[in-house]
């Protein structure tokens, strides 16, 4: 993996990105509370691939926010009795819509480590009412998970978080049964300076711990994965990176600076893979 990573003090990150998130999803005030359907995340949430479909059959009365980049789920192959792993499911949307495509017969696991998420995903669980999803903690890196029990991993906007991509990548095809897929939607960037990799403010905002396409790639297939391959792939132009902005002032100075430097390209991918058949 790229030799930058390695020089991130990956417990810092790690606790760093476990603070952020576990504030986003504690706000009581919330733009995304009350009604899914008529809320800001409706509209995101149809911005970045779902369905009117997928957001309708979720429970009216659930605080259900994305903080994804993509819908892994869109226009996949996952079967009734299919058993799926999310990697850092966040608020559940990904583990509903999962649940209903796999039925009474399948299962769908979550695998979080920051402790506010799972129980905003618990909670959102309980009140759709199904009973076929887990939600564990633990670290991605380092699945609970068996070996060669999975069909499907999916995951939405949380690889990027991770300073050992290298460990979550040879987890995916541990976890995978022979035969099994991933598919994520991701965060991916090149010519990356190492001041941006430094902003610890960008690491949690999905950008300053990015690495390439093609490094995501190679990654997955030295993992032992097959079929590599990019499904879907939206560059960030000037003015949408400038959304960030509103985030905080300390993510709007690094954001301007990225603009400045259009070298610099960042963009939100679909990946999928399979693990070889026996």
């Amino acid at each position: 993996m790229n030799s930058k990573e390695k020089k991130i003090d990956t417990k810092t990150i790690r606790e760093g990105v476990k603070k952020t998130y576990a504030e986003a999803i504690s706000q009581k005030n919330l733009s995304c509370c009350g009604n899914f359907k008529e809320t800001c995340c409706f509209t995101k949430a149809k911005d970045i691939g779902y369905s009117e479909d997928e957001l309708n059959n979720l429970p009216n009365d659930s605080n259900i926010t994305t903080f994804g980049c993509g819908n892994p789920l869109a226009y996949s192959e996952v079967r009734e009795g299919d058993i799926v792993l999310d990697l850092g499911p966040g608020a559940g949307l990904d583990l509903l819509i999962a649940a209903r495509k796999v039925g009474p017969s399948g299962q769908v696991i979550g695998v979080d480590m920051t402790e506010e998420m799972i129980a905003k995903a618990t909670e959102n669980i309980r009140a759709a009412g199904v009973t076929n999803v887990e939600v564990r903690k633990g670290l991605i890196e380092d699945l609970p998970v068996k070996s060669s029990s999975v069909d499907w991993v999916i995951s939405n906007c949380v690889i990027n978080l991770s300073p050992e991509k290298e460990k979550i990548f040879s987890e995916i095809s541990r976890v995978l049964k022979p035969g099994g897929r991933m598919v994520v939607s991701d965060m991916v960037g090149e010519n990356i300076p190492e001041w941006l990799r430094e902003n610890k403010n960008l690491y949690s905002a999905c950008i300053s711990g990015v690495i390439s396409e093609e490094e995501y790639l190679s990654g997955l297939r030295k993992a032992g994965l097959e079929k590599v391959k990019v499904s879907e792939r939206k560059i960030y132009q000037a003015d949408e990176l400038e959304f960030f902005i509103k985030s905080s002032p300390e993510i709007s100075k690094g954001i301007k600076r990225i603009i400045r430097e259009p070298d610099i390209k960042v963009a939100s991918v679909k990946i999928s893979a399979y693990k070889p058949a026996l």
